[in-house]
């Protein structure tokens, strides 16, 4: 997800200006910063790109699914469904308001199964929270008829989907609530930072004050503030934001290339009878930061992992079934309830639970996935030079293993 690779002017530029007033803080300090309000600027520019009523900027995205949560009143004791396939944030998050991650298998959209999620349901559960993995988005109108008929909320993490959208609305705008990341290798950069979107005045008001200490911002000067409820310090810097507000002037231009450069990569491995891709509920939404697609059976993607790896060609492939970051199989930190602080009792019981937990179903899916992240800077050239490598790779590797057969 390469907003980072296009920095240039621009970036420096919008970074200068807070530089030369000196106020680097979001907040106060009015008549020192002479007019510059980086974060005012973004926020705006964000609902004005994606679409949402408001927009409030976080420290990360992180951050921004804390503050989404705490802003629709989740808390201890209360479930939250989300998928055995996302960023190890998105369950951190659900732990950080005292929730309880309800982990549920995928599907070949590689996010949550609307099957999956309907079983977990139980009286405990208040939120799902889909995560539009690498680019692509889980089946909406599914997983939001679920929730009316359930009354629970919808909350997407949307942190790996900068701008895809969903029968014409951007993800993330689509639930309750939604986020963004901007950290360094999403499509869009602030270097750190995140967002939450939303269309509700009363859950923006609670997240506006939530990321900063509870303060109403109401007052004449942060002094005169009223602080109507907790808060803590999510809030981003005025350098963050700059760095956002030069790249998401860029996004359609990155999302253009991204698009161009997926079709020419795909267009050469879907060539190969034994690939299938990825499903996805809305192909004209594909933000197109991976292309993922399927070997057959496990031991064959293993091989065309090790193939690969071999001939030098492995970077920028990932095999998620054996990350460490991004899939239930290698979470023991999270299955054996390692944290600093204490966890409550429902959050020990759960995770306990986690770990005698089946997901052979996901298991079938992540097992033959592999995801190839398109880059910005790739010319055409390079692209069929790349998967030319990766076609022949792979069909080594499945001429080896139809002659074992």
């Amino acid at each position: 997800m390469p907003g980072f690779e296009l920095f240039g002017e621009e970036e420096k530029k919008q970074v200068n200006e807070v530089l030369e007033t000196g106020i680097l803080m979001r907040y106060g300090f009015d008549g020192a910063r002479k007019g510059i309000w980086k974060a005012k600027e973004l926020e705006t520019a964000i609902t004005q790109t994606f679409g949402c009523n408001y927009a409030q900027l976080t420290s990360s995205g992180t951050a921004a699914l804390t503050t989404a949560m705490a802003a629709l009143g989740i808390g201890v004791g209360d479930e939250v469904i989300m998928p055995a396939f996302t960023f190890v944030a998105s369950f951190e998050a659900v732990l950080s308001v005292g929730a309880i991650p309800v982990l549920v298998d995928v599907d070949e959209t590689l996010t949550l199964n609307p099957a999956a999620v309907e079983a977990a349901i139980t009286p405990a559960t208040k939120c799902v929270m889909p995560v539009h993995m690498c680019g692509s988005m889980a089946d909406l109108d599914a997983l939001k008829a679920i929730c009316q008929k359930h009354h629970l909320f919808l909350l997407e993490d949307a942190c790996q989907s900068i701008g895809g959208t969903y029968k014409g609305k951007a993800l993330g705008t689509i639930g309750d609530a939604g986020t963004f990341s901007f950290d360094f290798v999403k499509t869009i950069t602030c270097a750190e930072g995140g967002v939450v979107m939303t269309n509700s005045e009363s859950i923006y008001e609670k997240c506006d004050g939530y990321t900063d200490h509870g303060h109403d911002h109401r007052g004449v000067d942060r002094g005169a503030d009223e602080h109507p409820f907790l808060g803590y310090n999510f809030r981003i810097s005025e350098l963050h934001a700059a760095v956002g507000l030069a790249q998401i002037k860029k996004l359609p231009q990155f999302l253009a290339i991204q698009r161009s450069n997926y079709a020419q990569l795909k267009s050469i491995l879907e060539k190969i009878p034994a690939i299938s891709f990825r499903s996805i509920p809305d192909s004209s939404g594909d933000s197109c930061t991976f292309l993922s697609w399927f070997l057959p059976t496990e031991n064959i993607t293993r091989a065309v992992v090790a193939e690969m790896k071999a001939q030098g060609i492995l970077a920028g492939n990932f095999y998620w079934f054996d990350n460490n970051w991004h899939y239930i199989r290698k979470w023991h930190h999270l299955k054996n309830g390692v944290a600093l602080n204490a966890l409550n009792a429902g959050q020990q019981a759960a995770l306990q639970k986690i770990q005698s937990q089946e997901f052979a179903a996901s298991d079938a899916v992540m097992s033959r996935c592999i995801s190839t992240s398109i880059s910005l800077l790739w010319t055409p050239e390079q692209i069929a030079e790349k998967g030319a490598k990766m076609v022949a790779a792979i069909e080594k590797v499945l001429q080896q293993h139809t002659v074992n057969a």
